[in-house]
């Protein structure tokens, strides 16, 4: 249907394709329609001639047209998801959850469509078996409803797949796990990792809770059955410790020792503050950079007691966003310690902001931290907290 261009064309070629579409062509490159060349086929001595049978005999192949190319493919992907319904309705019945989702997910062209689709044109098979092993991964949250205890996400994928990292966060079968349980909850994708560990939660399954932690000092934590007898031992003794989401299981509450909590973000300025308080009654957290869940889940029982929470990060693009997010998350009750215009000045490093640094700071909304993110357009340096130490340590101390 379209136009052929040949390229360094020689005379003799030339002379044979203006004789069949009457004209003459001079230059090397030469162009024509097809169908100006089939036209002129049609009145040589060989006429009447079928141009298909013509090319699948040159070629040795059948042609297949771009039309019906596209009908091939949808019917050979309409097949293979035919295949994965068809084995959720004869194992589990026609109401199966596995089933509705993924009709709605073929109805809709969404709750991981697309994603299904983009592996089911790397690899058919691995594709299907993917789409089975997170539908049975979706007919096992029913079970878990009526369970009294939580499922370890770990254990959900090594009994499907003998793989206990298969649904993690991150992988394939982790996010079309997501897409499935978010149809089954009708409910939109999470958008970080403490959204995504809330969504498991909800259908009763344990994301790794060893890996979200939060370092602590002076925190108390309530259970059901009074203090938590662990940490009032790390309390009594004054010692740093690990509170993971694992150890916040029947936590109800928290008391901060002096009625301030200061949280910092980097281990280094958390273990030098603590060294050199010399034993004294404060509370310090540290987050170790972006908040996990488990200090995401702390924070309001600490606001609820009555706890006045200061918050510094280092004075970067990443820094001023943390601290930007957790104020709009938890309001007037995060006070921005020491992230001032002032402080930044006083912080200050030779490590540069490029472009992509600098994009960060347009939504910052803090009053004090947007004065700081201008400052920091200017002067396109990054500031840190180990720049700060002997400040916050004073800060403390009073």
């Amino acid at each position: 249907a379209g136009r052929i261009t040949l390229k360094q064309t020689s005379e003799e070629e030339r002379r044979a394709v203006g004789g069949i579409i009457g004209k003459a062509f001079y230059e090397e490159t030469i162009q024509f329609s097809f169908q100006e060349f089939e036209q002129g086929l049609q009145k040589t001595r060989f006429a009447p001639v079928n141009m298909k049978a013509v090319l699948e005999e040159y070629f040795g192949e059948t042609l297949i047209t771009t039309q019906g190319r596209k009908k091939e493919a949808q019917e050979r992907r309409k097949r293979f998801l035919d295949r994965i319904c068809g084995y959720f309705e004869e194992n589990f019945g026609r109401e199966a959850v596995a089933l509705i989702w993924l009709r709605e997910m073929i109805s809709e062209k969404k709750y991981g469509y697309q994603l299904l689709m983009r592996e089911y044109v790397k690899d058919e098979k691995q594709a299907e078996l993917l789409a089975r092993n997170v539908g049975n991964a979706v007919m096992k949250l029913n079970e878990l409803t009526t369970m009294e205890n939580e499922y370890p996400l770990a254990v959900l994928a090594a009994e499907i797949t003998d793989n206990p990292h298969y649904f993690d966060r991150g992988t394939t079968a982790g996010l079309l796990f997501v897409h499935a349980i978010c149809s089954r909850e009708k409910m939109k994708l999470p958008e970080n990792a403490h959204q995504w560990r809330k969504l498991l939660l909800q259908v009763s399954i344990v994301p790794d809770n060893i890996a979200s932690m939060v370092h602590g000092y002076g925190l108390r934590l309530l259970t059901g059955q009074g203090w938590h007898e662990a940490y009032e031992a790390f309390c009594d003794r004054k010692e740093p410790y690990v509170i993971t989401m694992e150890n916040m299981n029947g936590v109800i509450g928290a008391r901060a020792v002096g009625g301030k909590v200061y949280i910092v973000e980097n281990e280094m300025v958390f273990s030098y503050l603590i060294h050199n308080l010399k034993n004294s009654d404060d509370t310090l957290l540290c987050t170790s950079g972006q908040p996990r869940s488990v200090a995401q889940v702390l924070l309001p029982f600490i606001l609820a007691s009555g706890a006045k929470a200061y918050y510094n990060g280092d004075i970067d693009p990443d820094g001023i966003c943390i601290a930007d997010r957790l104020w709009k998350k938890f309001g007037d009750g995060i006070h921005i310690w020491r992230m001032s215009p002032t402080d930044y000045e006083k912080s200050l490093s030779k490590e540069k902001i490029g472009d992509i640094g600098v994009a960060k700071l347009a939504n910052i909304s803090h009053p004090i931290l947007k004065q700081t993110a201008e400052c920091m357009k200017e002067r396109r340096l990054a500031g840190y907290q180990e720049n700060m130490l002997k400040v916050l340590l004073e800060d403390m101390k009073k």
